[in-house]
């Protein structure tokens, strides 16, 4: 069998050739394309082998340019992180050698911002708010501490805030202890896109040793239905 090609074929037609060996290696005219590698059906997979070095070396630049981004990527990650992952929410108080979040002249959210499991994601340590992924039944609980000094004054109030409405809350008012704790668990009903957060209330103050105040939850059981 002999088949006969002219030098006007175009690129498209002289990669058919590429895919009977035979043709090639009888091919006896001037190539179209000057880089074509006739032993590349021979040695690599069969097919238009014209442009083969070039996709490679495409292919390899590609590759380093996005293993670069994606190095760059989680090194901003990280940045981010390092500013906004774990701050220290207590602030020096002037006059004062007391370091303490609040007092405020309007209830705040407590941003609880040293998140140790957040599965789901469904808490914001950014805002302090924890949002139900599902309907079901939660459970939470959450410690409040505060530690001032011998001629301090204890004066705080944290309550446990459920879209908007206070569920439940501990208080401190007095100059007999220059430190004390409360610890509180609750157990509700939730529905998708329910919100949960912890609140100090305006005027008070929440001192010293900030890693001692801790919020946690976790679902019971989920409704089915």
């Amino acid at each position: 069998m002999q088949i006969n090609f002219e030098t006007k074929h175009n690129l498209s037609e002289m990669c058919v050739i590429c895919d009977f060996p035979v043709f090639a290696v009888k091919w006896d005219v001037p190539l179209t394309c000057s880089k074509w590698d006739c032993d590349c059906p021979f040695n690599r997979q069969r097919g238009c082998c014209c442009a083969a070095n070039e996709m490679h070396q495409v292919e390899e630049e590609s590759f380093k340019r996005i293993k670069c981004l994606w190095e760059k990527i989680m090194s901003l990650n990280s940045r981010v992180n390092a500013l906004s992952g774990t701050p220290n929410i207590a602030i020096e108080i002037p006059g004062s050698t007391e370091r303490c979040f609040g007092p405020f002249n309007t209830n705040v959210p407590i941003p609880y911002s040293n998140v140790a499991l957040n599965s789901g994601n469904g808490y914001n340590p950014s805002l302090g708010v924890f949002t139900a992924p599902c309907p079901g039944v939660y459970m939470f609980s959450f410690t409040a501490f505060s530690s001032v000094g011998v001629d301090g004054r204890l004066y705080h109030k944290v309550q446990l805030m459920k879209n908007g409405k206070m569920g439940v809350s501990v208080w401190e008012n007095n100059r007999e202890d220059i430190e004390d704790s409360a610890t509180q668990v609750v157990v509700m009903e939730m529905q998708r896109g329910d919100q949960v957060y912890m609140e100090l209330v305006s005027g008070r103050k929440l001192c010293t040793f900030m890693e001692y105040n801790i919020f946690t939850g976790h679902i019971v059981y989920p409704y089915t239905e």
